[in-house]
């Protein structure tokens, strides 16, 4: 059994490496999304390990105390300072927080906001969560409305009022279509419909004929067939659908095809939705990133 320790040892330390050593909370009075994006941007810079926990809806003096104990909790357990990014609008909740937690506080409202009341010359108006009044916003109800359009027209399964897609995905099955579509419907209130590209359109050597009519809104989206081979063996494991000469002939077809009928296109393969999203928008519709 002695003769075991040393390596048991090693094992344990190599877990360490592995396991987050440190904890971040993201706290909002809102949802937390403005606070995780933001704050999880400026993390990326980072290569550490990290524990991250989301607190929305901390909008009490109560709740502010309750999260106050969660955070030193985090700390004590660590052994290290918790790191804490804040988008709290009542002054009241964010002074419990402040003076009460022992973690390193990052409060964006203060570094951003208050600089630009200065800069502006107004206040802000420390509007409490970002879907405030969501009911009465035109702007939620379009993207509810795009995130059902592109629910209908998923994966091809309708061609009825393909005319009102402002964005038209193609591609091979499983390459990345449907969950850019709802994220360009989520974040940008635009109606993407996605369609794939199948076998007997290869064998045509030609677009399907539903799409045609909207050429100027297709945009394609390819992968590497060896990860493709992967995503698809997680849903039907050794079938043809998934082998690797299946996907790297299902590929090649479809950038040939994209090729031949002039759509601008790009690889998912090591893109997150954000990056395939952007680049779509500024291909195909620069002025959603003007607001």
């Amino acid at each position: 059994m002695r003769g075991l320790a040393p390596n048991s040892a090693i094992h344990l330390t190599n877990l360490d490496i592995y396991m987050p050593n440190r904890t971040v909370f993201f706290v909002s009075d809102g949802t937390g999304i403005t606070a995780e994006t933001f704050g999880g941007a400026i993390l990326a810079q980072f290569e550490a390990n990290l524990h991250r926990v989301r607190l929305p809806f901390v909008d009490t003096v109560d709740k502010a105390h309750q999260t106050v104990r969660q955070i030193n909790q985090a700390g004590a357990h660590d052994n290290k300072r918790p790191i804490v990014f804040t988008t709290l609008a009542n002054d009241e909740v964010l002074k419990v927080i402040s003076d009460g937690c022992n973690g390193m506080l990052l409060d964006m409202f203060s570094t951003f906001v208050h600089p630009l009341e200065k800069e502006l010359g107004i206040k802000s108006n420390h509007r409490i969560g970002r879907f405030s009044d969501s009911s009465k916003s035109k702007q939620y109800q379009s993207r509810i409305d795009a995130i059902n359009f592109s629910l209908d027209h998923d994966d091809g399964q309708s061609h009825r009022d393909l005319a009102s897609s402002d964005v038209i995905l193609v591609g091979v099955s499983r390459s990345g279509k449907t969950p850019t579509s709802l994220y360009l419907a989520m974040q940008y209130g635009l109606k993407a419909s996605n369609y794939p590209l199948i076998p007997e359109d290869f064998e045509r050597q030609d677009l399907p004929p539903a799409l045609k009519p909207h050429q100027k809104k297709l945009f394609g989206l390819t992968i590497q067939p060896e990860r493709l081979s992967e995503i698809r063996n997680e849903r039907r494991p050794n079938s043809k659908y998934a082998s690797l000469e299946n996907c790297r002939h299902e590929v090649q077809q479809a950038e040939a095809m994209m090729r031949r009928s002039g759509i601008r296109w790009l690889s998912t393969t090591t893109k997150s939705i954000e990056e395939i999203s952007a680049t779509i928008l500024q291909e195909l519709r620069p002025e959603q990133l003007a607001f």
